[in-house]
């Protein structure tokens, strides 16, 4: 394997990471069940759920994520309705973020190549048939990311800027701008107004 070495890669069918993911989706699931109206429960259940969890944070449902635990979210968060999160790696959410409806980060991926990718004497070693990295993707203070957009493995989107609706994020994008497309890039350069 060229790219990669073995330390790069995550093992995802171990028990403990199996027995992780089976809480994670029976939380997330009484989230989705819990009555609205009863925040003192919904927030409780994000406690848990969450890696950590500011105040004044707005989760809408239906909401995904694979481990929970690796979510950090800050003070003044909005994500809106079946937004996912796979979290094999950090996703850290500044200050004063709104996330739009459908939008999905993605810390893991996989090797291009199917010789790095797949695994040929994956039973024997007790392993998934394929291979799986991940990346953090970090979101800095006062971002918006509009509806339908997807962040992928590795990925900071820096202060104060908007990415577009729709837009797949493949690397990084800088403080104060705006961002959009596929591959999302940068249109215009926001300074703010005095």
């Amino acid at each position: 394997m060229a790219e990669y070495k073995d330390s790069d890669f995550l093992e995802t069918a171990d028990s403990g990471t199996l027995k992780l993911i089976a809480r994670t989706r029976e939380l997330t699931r009484e989230y989705y069940f819990s009555d609205y109206e009863d925040t003192e429960k919904r927030e409780a259940i994000l406690r848990e759920l969450l890696g950590g969890i500011g105040e004044n944070v707005e989760i809408d449902t239906p909401f995904h994520c694979d481990h929970g635990n690796n979510i950090f979210l800050g003070n003044d968060v909005i994500i809106g309705i079946n937004c996912t999160f796979v979290d094999n790696a950090e996703i850290r959410i500044g200050n004063r973020v709104l996330i739009a409806s459908n939008v999905q980060f993605y810390t893991s991926s996989h090797p291009v190549l199917s010789k790095e990718r797949l695994v040929d004497d994956w039973k024997e070693k007790g392993a998934t048939f394929f291979r799986t990295y991940a990346r953090p993707i970090e979101i800095k203070d006062n971002v918006w990311i509009g509806g339908g957009s997807i962040l992928l493995p590795g990925v900071t989107v820096g202060e104060n800027s908007v990415i577009g609706a729709g837009s797949v994020v493949n690397r990084s994008i800088p403080a104060n701008c705006v961002a959009v497309g596929n591959p999302c890039r940068v249109i215009r350069t926001l300074e703010e107004e005095a």
